[in-house]
């Protein structure tokens, strides 16, 4: 049996934030011991992924960034384009193997943190602490008994929930024979792509160089596509609206991220709670959870560094859930057109403060100038209605 005051169980994005921001304590203060709980290689390791967000200036991943942006630009379904700077943030790039290097160089020097790796199976826990049984590889059992447990696994299933849309996407890093692409400025959202009759689609281009750039199609809808029609998409995209002529894919990327109103319950125990999306930390109006992740991992962090209950606090304000369960029952029901929806937005906001709104860091006079620049009577028939939904489990596969 392993002994300590806390167990952090996966080591996506949440695990890795909350391990490393323990081991970042300021001088004096206590030291937190932790293990950190692994899956083995297998279906429950997720794959390589990129994560990108926004931040004012440098933060403490800087360095393992692949690339990183102040210009932003969105095309409209006719080719009108929105081009911002978002200065003082920052649009980053960061590629899931990368963070992980970093941050197992970093919690390697710690004596007070012990890496296992082992299929967790039960997590029961008390008001004294929580018992993790899992299994090591060689089917050994193992057993770690924490005063606080975090776990950022995935769900097995969403919580019920009034709007579960999924966002779902295909990309391919790119590399191409003559120099296409403005390494200083990402296609945040093109629309120059076809639309579904309902939620939206579009491009999404993130170059690395002149010559390379991960090259995505996004949609939101409430059913992923066959790997075909993903490819079909990209195709169709990089040939007659990039117009990149011949190129080499290097290495691909496939994810689904729901966006839902769901209530994520955070503390499924006195001493266990959740973390990262399995705890709410995903955005449900634009899918981004890696600064949502952040925000939270430091709170837990200075909290058990302090002494005090290390309950996480909410991903995200109510006022932004609120507002967001507008959006995605508006996006659901075909009242708006998504794509008009966020062009609309990023003509009429500067995107700086449309970032911020994004990310629930703007005051509520902001909130609601980017509010009254939404369509705002069928926005206002969906508020209203909302109140009398029910919330229902979602569909089989979500």
């Amino acid at each position: 049996m392993l002994h300590a005051e806390v167990a952090i169980l996966g080591a996506g994005a949440a695990g890795l934030s909350l391990a490393h921001r323990l081991t970042q304590a300021a001088p004096g203060s206590p030291r937190v011991s932790a293990v950190l709980v692994d899956a083995p290689p297998g279906p429950l390791r997720p794959p390589s992924r990129t994560w990108c967000f926004w931040e004012p200036g440098t933060g403490p991943y800087d360095a393992a960034l692949t690339a990183e942006w102040r210009r932003l630009r969105v095309h409209g379904r006719t080719g009108r384009r929105t081009e911002d700077d978002i200065a003082p943030l920052r649009y980053k790039m960061l590629r899931s193997d990368d963070f992980e290097r970093l941050v197992a160089r970093d919690l390697a020097r710690r004596d007070d943190l012990t890496r296992l790796e082992a299929t967790v199976e039960t997590v029961r826990g008390d008001a004294d602490g929580a018992d993790v049984h899992a299994r090591a590889p060689d089917g050994r059992a193992v057993r770690v008994h924490a005063r606080w447990v975090f776990d950022s696994r995935p769900l097995a299933r969403l919580p019920a929930a009034r709007t579960t849309l999924l966002q779902h996407f295909r990309g391919w890093f790119v590399r191409t024979g003559r120099p296409v692409f403005e390494p200083a400025t990402v296609d945040l959202m093109d629309f120059r792509v076809p639309q579904p009759s309902r939620g939206l689609a579009f491009g999404y281009v993130l170059p690395t160089g002149r010559h390379e750039a991960l090259v995505e199609y996004t949609r939101f809808s409430d059913a992923v596509l066959s790997r075909e029609a993903y490819e079909d998409e990209l195709r169709r995209y990089t040939r007659d609206v990039l117009r990149l002529g011949d190129f080499e894919v290097t290495a691909t990327e496939t994810g689904v991220i729901p966006m839902t109103d769901a209530r994520f319950a955070r503390r499924p125990a006195p001493s266990v709670f959740r973390i990262g999306a399995a705890g709410g930390a995903t955005r449900p109006s634009t899918g981004y959870t890696f600064s949502a992740v952040q925000r939270q991992a430091r709170a837990v962090a200075d909290a058990l560094h302090a002494g005090r209950h290390p309950l996480p606090p909410p991903a995200h304000t109510a006022r932004s859930r609120a507002m967001d369960a507008v959006m995605l029952r508006a996006l659901d029901t075909g009242r708006v057109d998504g794509a008009a929806f966020f062009e609309r937005l990023f003509a009429r906001v500067p995107m700086e403060r449309l970032l911020r709104f994004l990310d629930g860091g703007a005051r509520l006079h902001e909130d609601l100038s980017v509010g009254v620049r939404t369509p705002v009577l069928p926005m206002l028939r969906c508020a209203a209605e909302l109140p009398w939904l029910a919330r229902r489990p979602p569909a089989p596969g979500r």
